[in-house]
C-alpha cells in the first residue's frame, strides 16, 4: 500500500479538496474553500496546511460565527450541492461557531466545522482557554457542539481520520441528514504526522440520488388527491433543494391545485403564477390562509411544518383534513399523521403528474383562487404605495427595493419584523431569489450570509435587508466584504429599536417594554428618555463601505439606483415608522401571555389568547 506522510491538518485539507458531488449527472467540487480565523489552536495545524494548498482558498472573516453564516448562505443558494469548511482556534473562537452550527442544522444546510481543541496528550493541561471538569478529562467546550451538530467527532490520533472523514462526507451530502458536522481537532494532533494511504486522497464523487416513494403509499396518495375537493400544496425548502420548481409548476397547472409557500419555499413558483397564493401560515397572505382554512387535503412538499407554517396548528380547520407529505427525511414525512412519501420532491411530483392525468379541481374552486389572488395582489400594491408621511412605512421600503431589483437578484434577511413582512409582500420571480433564514431567525446572519450568496452567484445583485438592531449586533463583516471585493447593497432600516418584538410585546399587553433605543430617564429610572442618536452611515463608512442616509421614499429609490451603479458595497440607511405595520391575514401565532397580572392590558391579552388557543388542533 502506497502512503504519504502528512500532518493531520494537511491530510484534512488534501481530503477536502478532492471531494465532489454529482446529481443528475452534474458533477462539481463540494468544498469551495475554508473560512475562519487563526489562533493558537489552529495556526500551526490547519493554518499551515492551507499555506501548502493555495488551490484550496482561505477567506479571513471577522467573527467565527459569521464564517458559518457565510457558508450557510453559500450552501443554500447552491441547493446544498456545495459548501465551505470553517476553522477556528480553541475556546471562544470555537464556541463562537455554536450559534452558526444551530443555524445550519435547523435549516438542514451542510457546513463542516473544524474547531481547534485542547491537547490530546493532556500533560500540559490545563491549557489556555481549557474548560476543566472535575468529573472527566475527556471534555472541552467543543462538546457544546453535540446538540447542534448532525455528526460530531473528536480526533485523538491521526489515523482516526481514515474512518471519520468518510462519515463526515456521508452526512454532509445526505439530503435527509445534512446540517452542521463538527470535527474537533486537538491542537497537538493537528500537527502530528502519519503515513496516510494515498487512496484516501483520490478524487471521490458522492452521488446524490432521487429516492422514489414506496409504491403502496404512493397509490394511497394518488387516491387521496383524486378524491379531494379542496386540496392545497404547502411548498417548503425541499422544493428548491430538489430543484423541483418546474415539476411543481407542471403538476399544479395540470391539476389546478393552489400553492402556499413557506419562508424556505418562497420562490418555488413565480409570484404571478395563477396557482401561487403566496405565503402561508402566521405570516401568510389572505389568499393562502383562506384556502388553507377549508382545505380537505394538505400536500406538504419539503416542509417541516414549523409553527409559523401551521399558524401554531390553527391554519387547517376542516374537520376532515388529511395530509400527504413528500420529504426525503422520514422524520418530516410522518408529521401530522400524513401519508408519508419519503422520497425526492421532483421525482415524486413527476410520478404524481403521470398518475393524475385527468384530475383537476372544480371550476368553482379555481374561481375562488383567482378572486383571492387578485384581491391579494391589489393589497400588495396598496402596501407598496401607502404614501405615508413624513417617513415611509416598512412596506413602502420593501416595495421600493422590489422595484429596484431585477428578477434574478436576491433579497436576503433573517430577523426582526422583516421576515414576516417580506414573506407576505416580496414578489419572487424565480427560485433562490428570496433568501430568508427563518428556521433559527438569527440576528447577525444577514451580512455574512449575503457574502456567501454573492460568492455563489456573482452575477446577481444581493440586497441585504436589516434592522438597526440587527446591524448593531454584527456589522463587522462589512470589512470582509470590502476586503474581498464582494459587492452588497445593505439596507439598514432605522426604527429606533426592536420593532418586531416591540409589536409582539404590545400584542401580549406589555406595551413594547424594553424594545426601544432610548436613554435611561433619571426621573423615571427607566429606558424611556430621548432616542439614541446612532450614525449608521458614519459607521459603515468607517468600515470601508460607501454609505448613504435618506429621509424619505423618493430619496431611498434614488439611493438604490445609485448603489446599483457602483461595484462596491453600499449601505443605505432609511428611517421607518415602526407603528405602521403590515396586517395579519386570518392567521395567529402562539406566544403565551402571562396568566396572572396586575396590568389590565395583559389581562385583556390573556383573555384573547385563551380564545385563540381553542383553534389549535392535533392531526390524527
Amino acid at each position: 500500500m502506497s502512503t504519504v506522510r502528512l500532518t493531520t491538518a494537511q491530510a484534512v485539507v488534501r481530503f477536502l479538496k478532492n471531494q465532489f458531488v454529482c446529481r443528475d449527472e452534474q458533477e462539481q467540487r463540494f468544498f469551495a474553500g475554508m473560512l475562519g480565523i487563526f489562533g493558537h489552536g489552529n495556526v500551526a495545524g490547519i493554518g499551515q496546511a492551507l499555506q501548502e494548498n493555495p488551490d484550496f482558498p482561505y477567506y479571513f472573516v471577522r467573527n467565527e460565527q459569521s464564517s458559518v453564516h457565510l457558508a450557510c448562505g453559500f450552501s443554500k443558494v447552491s441547493n446544498r450541492l456545495q459548501t465551505f469548511a470553517c476553522t477556528s482556534s480553541i475556546g471562544p473562537g470555537a464556541t463562537n461557531m455554536v450559534t452558526g452550527a444551530a443555524v445550519a442544522t435547523i435549516n438542514r444546510l451542510p457546513v463542516l466545522l473544524l474547531p481547534g481543541d485542547i491537547f490530546a496528550r493532556r500533560n500540559v493541561a490545563p491549557v489556555l482557554q481549557q474548560l476543566e471538569s472535575p468529573a472527566s478529562q475527556d471534555i472541552s467546550v467543543n462538546d457544546a457542539f453535540k446538540p447542534v451538530s448532525r455528526y460530531w467527532d473528536r480526533i485523538y490520533r491521526p489515523e482516526q481520520l481514515l474512518t471519520a472523514l468518510p462519515e463526515v462526507m456521508r452526512v454532509l451530502t445526505s439530503p435527509a441528514d445534512t446540517g452542521a458536522v463538527t470535527l474537533a481537532l486537538p491542537q497537538d494532533v493537528q500537527t502530528e504526522a502519519y503515513d496516510f494511504p494515498v487512496e484516501l486522497f483520490e478524487q471521490r464523487v458522492w452521488r446524490i440520488s432521487r429516492p422514489l416513494a414506496d409504491r403502496s403509499l404512493l397509490a394511497q396518495a394518488i387516491a387521496a388527491i383524486a378524491a379531494s375537493q379542496k386540496p392545497i400544496i404547502v411548498a417548503g425548502g425541499g422544493v428548491l433543494y430538489s430543484q423541483a420548481s418546474q415539476a411543481l409548476a407542471r403538476f399544479v397547472e395540470q391539476t389546478g391545485i393552489p400553492v402556499g409557500e413557506t419562508q424556505a419555499g418562497k420562490g418555488s413558483l413565480p409570484y404571478h403564477h395563477p396557482q401561487n397564493m403566496g405565503a402561508i401560515g402566521a405570516t401568510g397572505t389572505l389568499a393562502a390562509n383562506r384556502l388553507a382554512y377549508d382545505a380537505d387535503l394538505v400536500i406538504g412538499i419539503g416542509t417541516r411544518y414549523s409553527d409559523f407554517t401551521t399558524a401554531s396548528k390553527t391554519a387547517f380547520q376542516n374537520p376532515a383534513v388529511r395530509f400527504i407529505n413528500i420529504n426525503v427525511a422520514e422524520f418530516d414525512a410522518f408529521k401530522h399523521s400524513a401519508i408519508p412519501l419519503t422520497a425526492d420532491a421532483r421525482a415524486t411530483l413527476e410520478e404524481l403528474s403521470v398518475a393524475l392525468r385527468g384530475f383537476q379541481v372544480s371550476r368553482e374552486y379555481q374561481e375562488q383562487m383567482a378572486a383571492l389572488k387578485a384581491e391579494w395582489e391589489a393589497e400588495v400594491d396598496r402596501l407598496y404605495h401607502l404614501g405615508h408621511q413624513p417617513i415611509p412605512a416598512q412596506s413602502e421600503i420593501i416595495g421600493a427595493i422590489w422595484e429596484a431589483a431585477q428578477p434574478q437578484d436576491v433579497l436576503l434577511s433573517a430577523a426582526g419584523s422583516h421576515p414576516g413582512d417580506l414573506h407576505k409582500l416580496w414578489r419572487a420571480h424565480q427560485p433562490n431569489t428570496y433568501h430568508l433564514e427563518y428556521g433559527y431567525s438569527c440576528m447577525g446572519y444577514e451580512i455574512p450570509a449575503a457574502m456567501g450568496v454573492k460568492m455563489a452567484a456573482p452575477e446577481r445583485e444581493v440586497f441585504v435587508f436589516v434592522g438597526d438592531g440587527t446591524y448593531l449586533m454584527a456589522p463587522s463583516e462589512v470589512v470582509t466584504a470590502v476586503q474581498e471585493g464582494i459587492k452588497l447593497i445593505i439596507v439598514v432600516v432605522d426604527n429606533h429599536g426592536f420593532a418586531s418584538i416591540g409589536g409582539l410585546s404590545q400584542s401580549v399587553g406589555s406595551g413594547g417594554f424594553g424594545t426601544r433605543f432610548r436613554q435611561r430617564n433619571p426621573q423615571t429610572g427607566q429606558l424611556d428618555g430621548d432616542y439614541l442618536k446612532v450614525d449608521f452611515a458614519a459607521n459603515a463608512r468607517s468600515l470601508g463601505a460607501a454609505a448613504l442616509s435618506v429621509a424619505n421614499i423618493a430619496e431611498f429609490k434614488a439611493a438604490l439606483q445609485q448603489a446599483r451603479q457602483v461595484e462596491h458595497t453600499t449601505v443605505i440607511v432609511v428611517p421607518a415608522d415602526r407603528e405602521v405595520r403590515v396586517p395579519g391575514y386570518d392567521s395567529w401565532w402562539d406566544v403565551a401571555v402571562a396568566e396572572v397580572s396586575s396590568m389590565e392590558s395583559v389581562q385583556q391579552a390573556r383573555a384573547q389568547y385563551e380564545q385563540a388557543r381553542k383553534k389549535e388542533r392535533y392531526y390524527w
